[in-house]
């Protein structure tokens, strides 16, 4: 990864983290990346918190 997107990665990151959004820096890595593509990120961001509900729902079954 070159110096600038790695310092950029990281700055997202240290932001996640103060928003407590809950995503380690691989996943924040995934989600940048496909906004770049092209994804919407308040569909993606909509398919991220429909993803944890899931999950939570299946941990207290």
């Amino acid at each position: 990864m070159a110096d600038a997107a790695r310092e950029t990665l990281d700055n997202a990151y240290d932001v996640a983290k103060l928003l407590d959004c809950g995503v380690d820096r691989e996943q924040l890595a995934v989600l940048i990346a496909l906004i770049e593509r092209g994804v919407n990120p308040e569909a993606l961001a909509a398919v991220v918190r429909e993803l944890r509900r899931e999950s939570e729902a299946v941990g207290r079954e």
